[in-house]
């Protein structure tokens, strides 16, 4: 089997769990080169993990390295300039972090780029290897919650932090179907100013093509289902059927109550998201980008084509909103409009409430 050549650029902690996940696989990843702004960063993982080159310049990595896959950890403000460069340089494989962009118009930009390049993108919307939704996409591809007819999405994160995820998610488990409609609410302007802008709240109802309903709900009112020390994993994932239901939440826990559970509601606790846990997922995430490298007809669970359809539905839940109307799928007409700056103009400022009374 051929082995990849890898650059990586940005070595925080999103940075260092990729690194990871290449390392965990170095019979089909070979680590050559890391890039980043930090001398001190770039030294200190050198010398931790025997990498060859390191560069603070990544148009002087890609001339002298050659990489077969980029993979960059960045804020969303740093994405299709990054994607450029390596189409320029002919890489095979893009590995980036969520969301793939700040704006729809440049989401679109960078999917065109890679298709007219060639290149497979791998968007890191990891949690799906997790063990508990693993166990969810089991019982759901077993049958033994009947049809799928509606998926519930409920996250504590706000929309394009952690909303960017169980919007793939639902995707993933329905299928890979897409939206054909959207109807949304957004509300509170204070996450605008975030790293990943989002408005504070929002709550949405999608139809997908093969008739099933979704909802998701992101953002401080979402319901808790976990202390509030355990913010980020406070997610769960439902998915009801014609005979029962199964759901999984990042924290590790599941539950499901199905035809064949003869009456009782199922459930268990797996991994927990935990840092062996998020490089056990990780290493898988990044071995299956080498299976889908030898062999096209291994599509990625995590490549652009979804991850795109999610960040239209993210940017339709947020102009349904601000427009009040039902969105259609896909889009088409302006999508030109910053929608983050037009929430900013036109969100009234809302009071939150606190992690205690929030309901």
């Amino acid at each position: 089997m051929p082995k990849y050549k890898v650059a990586l650029l940005g070595l925080g902690n999103r940075g260092m769990t990729h690194l990871h996940g290449f390392k965990a696989n170095a019979d089909r990843f070979e680590l050559s080169a890391i890039c980043s702004s930090s001398e001190q960063k770039l030294q200190a993982v050198k010398e931790q993990f025997g990498v060859a080159h390191t560069y603070t310049d990544p148009e002087k990595m890609f001339a002298e390295v050659k990489p077969d896959v980029f993979c960059f950890a960045t804020p969303p403000s740093v994405r299709l300039s990054l994607i450029e460069l390596a189409a320029r340089h002919g890489v095979k494989a893009i590995a980036m972090e969520k969301p793939i962009a700040n704006s729809l118009q440049e989401a679109k930009a960078i999917g065109r780029l890679c298709k007219e390049n060639g290149i497979r993108v791998v968007v890191c919307h990891q949690q799906k290897y997790l063990p508990s939704f693993s166990k969810l996409h089991a019982i759901v591809n077993s049958g033994d919650i009947g049809q799928v007819e509606h998926i519930h999405a409920k996250t504590r994160g706000w929309l394009y932090n952690s909303g960017t995820h169980f919007v793939d998610y639902m995707l993933w488990i329905n299928g890979g179907a897409k939206a054909d409609w959207v109807i949304g609410h957004v509300h509170g302007k204070e996450k605008l100013t975030d790293s990943h802008p989002s408005p504070d709240y929002c709550f949405a109802e999608l139809l997908f093509e093969n008739r099933v309903r979704g909802t998701i709900e992101c953002g401080y009112l979402s319901p808790a289902f976990l202390e509030p020390q355990k913010f980020w994993t406070d997610n769960r994932l439902t998915v009801h059927g014609t005979h029962g239901y199964v759901w999984a939440e990042t924290d590790g826990r599941w539950g499901a109550f199905t035809r064949n559970s003869k009456g009782e509601v199922l459930g268990g606790q797996e991994q927990y998201w935990a840092p062996t846990v998020k490089e056990s997922i990780q290493s898988a995430y990044t071995h299956d980008l080498a299976d889908w490298l030898d062999d096209e007809r291994k599509t990625h669970s995590c490549n652009l084509d979804i991850s795109e359809h999610g960040y239209e539905i993210l940017y339709a839940i947020c102009s349904s909103a601000m427009d009040h109307k039902r969105v259609d799928l896909p889009l088409s007409g302006n999508i030109d409009m910053d929608i983050i700056a037009y929430m900013k103009q036109k969100l009234p400022t809302v009071p939150t409430f606190s992690a205690q009374n929030d309901f």
